[in-house]
């Protein structure tokens, strides 16, 4: 694992959905070889859909660590599947 990034100690779940997308777009645009572009759409469900799931104590060890834990972490996967995404593993 990377180390905790301190910047996301006082994200709102509305930064840390921003950055969910934004870390979506280039990861999704490597990964299928598409224009970013083409993913805001599915980029912006996943994002939703992680955060809106997460519970107030996966928030805050996000906040922690600036990373999803495992818990959080299953709920990204449903969410890429959901919004025709990539696992990027």
């Amino acid at each position: 694992m990377p180390p905790s990034d301190p910047t996301a100690a006082n994200l709102s779940p509305a930064q840390i959905r921003e950055r969910a997308y934004d870390a979506c777009l280039v990861t999704q645009a490597k990964i299928m070889a598409t224009p970013r572009e083409t993913l805001r759409e599915p980029c912006r469900c996943y994002a939703r859909r992680t955060i809106a799931a997460m519970t107030q104590d996966e928030i805050a060890a996000f906040r922690q660590t600036g990373y999803f834990n495992d818990s959080a972490r299953g709920k990204a996967l449903e969410a890429l599947d959901a919004c025709n995404l990539r696992r990027p593993i």
